[in-house]
Parts: C-alpha cells; sequence; structure tokens
C-alpha cells in the first residue's frame, strides 16, 4: 500500500515552487518530498522528469530547496545573501547539463541529459532561483504574510502588493480566522 503524501502546491516560478516543498516552516513543518520517489514525481509534475533518485540526491535537493529559501528570504527583506546559500545555488547550477529548447507550440521547456538525472533538474531549478533573486524577471520576492508559513514566493501581480504565497491555503486560511475573530466579536457586542 503507498503512503499518502500531502499535494503538491502549484505554482507559476519552479524556484519558489520547489520551496514550497517545505510548507508551514514556522509552525507544524510539512514535507511534501520525504522520499527519492516523491522529489521524481515532483520534477515530473514540473517538466523535469527524471529516471529515478538516489538518497544522497534526495538530500542534494532538500540542501538546495532550504539555500534557494535563504537566499530568497533575505532578497525579499533585502538583507545580505548567506554565502553559504549562494555557494550551494551556484554548485548546483553548474553541475547539471540541461538545455532549454523551444517546442513547436513556441513555449520553452526543459532537456535533461540523456541520463536524465537529479542534477540536470537541479540545475534548472538552480538557475531559475539565480534569475529571481538577481531581479532579471519582471516581479519581486516577498513573504507570505501568514505567521506560520512565511515562505518566500515571486509576486508578479500588477501591484506587487500580495500578501500570500498561495491564496488556495495560507491566504484562505487568514481570512478564515480574521472572519472566526469578527464573528465572535461581533456575538460578544
Amino acid at each position: 500500500m503507498r503512503a499518502e503524501f500531502p499535494d503538491f502546491r502549484p505554482g507559476n516560478v519552479l524556484a519558489t515552487s520547489f520551496t514550497g516543498t517545505l510548507s508551514e516552516r514556522r509552525g507544524d513543518a510539512v514535507e511534501r518530498i520525504p522520499t527519492p520517489q516523491r522529489l521524481v514525481d515532483w520534477l515530473a509534475v514540473n517538466g523535469l522528469a527524471v529516471e529515478s533518485c538516489t538518497t544522497s540526491q534526495l538530500e542534494l535537493a532538500w540542501e538546495l530547496r532550504e539555500s534557494i529559501h535563504a537566499a530568497a528570504t533575505a532578497a525579499a527583506i533585502q538583507d545580505a545573501l548567506p554565502a553559504s546559500a549562494v555557494q550551494v545555488i551556484n554548485d548546483c547550477s553548474i553541475q547539471g547539463r540541461a538545455a532549454a529548447i523551444l517546442t513547436p507550440e513556441g513555449n520553452r521547456q526543459w532537456r535533461l541529459s540523456s541520463a536524465s538525472c537529479v542534477e540536470d533538474a537541479l540545475s534548472v531549478i538552480a538557475a531559475d532561483a539565480i534569475s529571481i533573486i538577481a531581479s532579471e524577471r519582471d516581479g519581486k520576492l516577498a513573504l507570505c504574510a501568514s505567521p506560520t508559513c512565511q515562505a518566500a514566493f515571486f509576486d508578479t501581480s500588477q501591484s506587487r502588493t500580495r500578501k500570500w504565497c498561495d491564496m488556495n491555503t495560507c491566504g484562505n486560511r487568514q481570512k478564515k480566522a480574521r472572519f472566526n475573530a469578527n464573528q465572535r466579536k461581533n456575538t460578544r457586542s
């Protein structure tokens, strides 16, 4: 029987979606890629299909994820980037052999090396992180307003004032809590 795992949280930005595989960092943390096979599943969902994953590759993925989170958080609050996080991101970026290709429909797709290894996929994620942390894309890094989440996300809204990493989880939870607090306050009045 296959163990049940939390759903992946969809996102439009690969690097911050990857950091979202560990959510509720300041509450009861939810690990969405606890096994090598779950990393294979997440990569496939995000267009980076690999054949297999070892425990050491999963550990490398976790190290990259936490490095991206640390660097993105620092960038969001305009703090100095942690040198160790920058080193991990750079190392992962240069060790892969992925190439961007153009599909007949005019979309970018990633082609990994013939071995389709995890390191190639991680290099794509690291390169995406570099592009958003270096402010090369239209948008800005921000931190989720949920006190239990605080995830870094890439805000591409027109006003750049988005508050939640994901409206369907953190945003709804905060709005529901605020509604319930107002209901209790109005009942006592």
